[in-house]
């Protein structure tokens, strides 16, 4: 990651087509390392490619990519189920309960980032 924040940096500073050493250079001022082999392929990837394209082909394919899992898990097993989709709702209700319990704690002062 750090690689491709490298070469996007090389490229906002006006350099379209960062060379091993630009990015070594970039690297290098906020004291991270930089691998040969993993830049090589990089560049070698990006090679003859516009980069706002290759942003744009992978915002595409991230929006394929199915997220927010969880909602789907919980309301599955109730639509399947004839008689046990009131259990999942009664422990949805206990755990609220316990939220409460903790929100309360929040108005003493006490946090985790305090």
């Amino acid at each position: 990651m750090k690689l491709v924040a490298a070469f996007l940096l090389a490229v906002l500073g006006g350099n379209s087509t960062p060379s091993a050493n630009d990015l070594k250079k970039i690297l290098s001022s906020v004291g991270a390392e930089a691998d040969d082999d993993r830049i090589s392929f990089l560049l070698s990837e990006l090679e003859g490619k516009d980069i706002t394209e290759v942003i744009a082909s992978g915002r595409e394919k991230l929006a394929s990519v199915p997220s927010g899992g969880g909602a789907v898990a919980v309301s599955a097993p109730s639509a399947s189920g004839g008689g046990g989709g009131a259990a999942p709702a009664a422990e949805a209700k206990k755990e609220e309960k316990v939220e409460e319990k903790e929100e309360s704690d929040d108005d003493m002062g006490f946090s985790l980032f305090d």
